[in-house]
């Protein structure tokens, strides 16, 4: 600015001094009056140099400063791309480890209900249990008149009509019907090779050879067959025919079962 003022007033000086001083000859005012207009026009060059070289310098500044501006936006959107694709890659990470403990502890569950259910089944095969919920009544090898053999050949346990009667111990049934004077029965082969019997049912729940485990319902106690009153008869057997049977109580005690 400091320089345009003064080429400025130089340059009026020099038309001054033309307009105002005393021409002493037509000659002598031409050359003064191209001199003033020369300085007039070399100012006006400076003055147009300079407001060239302004502009330019104003210009490299705004090139420069958007440069700077486009570098600072792409590297914001460089930064918020970058926190994006972390924020994404730390989620997916997080949704494989819950999927991946789900699944282990649907294993796990899976495993445990495994386990639970082979435990379950080793207990059945091997647990034993009382046939039915009673008192002894005619104990094993009590004599009477009233039998063939002469003597008691199992067990009575004193039971209601309609008793729910089980398995004492797991096994095959291999007799599921009448039978004669035990009236209807059951007849179970059981792993040890014994054979336990269970008579005077008023109902069967089993057929023939279907396993059942220890505590399987195979019937309903009641008073069929040759009976003075209702009662489950219980023998223990070395075969599945009459005249082999062995004392029940002491079987069941083999077993476990406490009375």
């Amino acid at each position: 600015m400091a320089f345009t003022i003064r080429t400025t007033v130089a340059c009026a000086a020099a038309l001054t001094a033309v307009t105002t001083g005393t021409l002493t000859a037509s000659a002598q005012a031409a050359e003064a009056e191209r001199s003033a207009f020369a300085k007039c026009a070399a100012v006006s060059g400076d003055m147009a140099a300079h407001l060239a070289e302004q502009a330019e310098a104003q210009h490299r500044a705004a090139v420069s400063a958007a440069k700077k501006q486009h570098a600072a936006h792409v590297a914001h959107v460089t930064k918020v791309r970058a926190a994006k694709k972390a924020a994404a890659a730390r989620a997916a990470k997080e949704a494989e480890a819950a999927a991946k403990s789900r699944v282990q502890a649907g294993a796990a569950a899976r495993g445990g209900a495994a386990h639970a259910s082979r435990s379950q089944a080793r207990t059945s095969l091997t647990s034993w249990m009382l046939p039915v919920h009673g008192g002894i009544g005619t104990p094993y090898h009590a004599t009477s008149s009233l039998w063939s053999s002469g003597y008691h050949t199992g067990v009575d346990f004193q039971a209601a009509i309609g008793t729910p009667v089980h398995a004492a111990g797991a096994g095959t049934v291999v007799e599921a019907g009448w039978g004669g004077s035990y009236g209807n029965n059951v007849v179970i082969r059981h792993a040890d090779g014994m054979y336990t019997q269970y008579g005077h049912l008023s109902s069967i729940g089993v057929a023939v050879g279907q396993t059942v485990s220890a505590g399987t319902r195979i019937g309903l106690s009641g008073a069929t067959g040759n009976v003075t009153g209702p009662h489950l008869h219980f023998e223990a057997r070395t075969t599945p025919a009459y005249g082999s049977d062995v004392d029940p109580v002491a079987y069941l005690r083999s077993h476990g079962v406490l009375f």
